[in-house]
């Protein structure tokens, strides 16, 4: 869950702005041509959950590649073809997974309102219901539907909007400036000396892509706020982690979300303000018949 809990951070304390605008969307919006649509969803999705913990994370950060490249529009569901390289295949999705239980989510949907729901809003309903399963009975945010898909998805827009732990904080200030997140430039600070001596028993060396490290340890599989608790003990494994506690809005937003209570608050009024980035609404777009691929 780092990198929803990251997002968080910046959400709550710069506050999203001009980019986010929900259009036309609206609670119940396929009340009429699709009355089932989000019950389908639920239940598609919980069982799939129940089989596989790993969904939630995956379906959240899914959800934020897509949001954060075009807007809440699917793009990031699209395959490449001959003519063309998609977000899909760009390095910083190329270890997003979960997409074919999406496609199969949608193709249920489909079964019983053909052309009817999007894939944006499959996703979005998606993320949320997996993250509420695992979590409560209830749905932790509301989601907004009437979103519609994107017939493109290109490379090259994924590389230059999403969020790269391995970028100079001045890039990672100024991509989420791009998105409306209004900040202000951070500094390195310095890492747990016993977790970094951990770090380099784990990466010995630069060129080794192969090696995976947990980014929330103990915590992995759970949606809680452990995250805030290890970057307060210094233990924040990206610089855009750490740089966090550098600045004090932040780091006063950091102490507020160690309460859970707080933390699921504030949570949920960033996934709402997220989930409307860049939406497409009304005649834009289209409604896919399957999620990777345009009609």
């Amino acid at each position: 869950m780092r990198s929803l809990a990251l997002i968080l951070v910046w959400m709550v304390v710069f506050g999203v702005v001009g980019t986010c605008h929900g259009g036309s969307l609206k609670k119940g919006f396929y009340n009429n041509t699709c009355p089932n649509a989000e019950a389908i969803i639920k239940n598609a999705t919980e069982k799939r959950v129940a089989s596989d913990p790993t969904l939630p994370a995956r379906f959240l950060r899914m959800h934020f590649h897509d949001c954060f490249v075009r807007g809440c529009d699917a793009s990031v569901l699209l395959n490449s073809t001959t003519n063309n390289t998609a977000e899909k295949d760009a390095i910083p999705n190329l270890t997003l997974a979960g997409f074919d239980v999406i496609d199969d989510i949608k193709a249920e949907v489909e079964k019983k309102c053909p052309n009817v729901v999007s894939c944006a809003d499959v996703l979005a309903l998606a993320a949320r219901d997996a993250v509420s399963f695992k979590v409560s009975q209830t749905p932790l945010w509301e989601v907004l539907t009437g979103r519609r898909d994107s017939r493109v998805s290109r490379i090259s827009e994924a590389l230059a909007n999403l969020p790269s732990p391995f970028s100079n904080f001045t890039t990672l200030v100024q991509n989420f400036a791009n998105k409306g997140l209004n900040v202000q430039d951070l500094v390195d600070p310095s890492l747990n000396a016993t977790y970094a001596t951990f770090l380099k028993t784990q990466c010995q060396s630069l060129s080794d892509n192969t090696t995976f490290v947990v980014m929330d340890p103990g915590s992995g599989l759970t949606f809680d706020n452990n995250y805030y608790v290890t970057l307060k003990q210094n233990k924040g494994l990206f610089q855009s982690d750490a740089a966090l506690l550098t600045n004090k809005s932040s780091r006063d937003v950091v102490d507020k979300l160690l309460g859970s209570k707080e933390f699921f608050k504030e949570f949920a009024k960033s996934m709402e303000k997220m989930g409307a980035i860049g939406v497409l609404t009304g005649n834009a777009g289209e409604i896919r018949k399957k999620c990777y691929v345009v009609n």
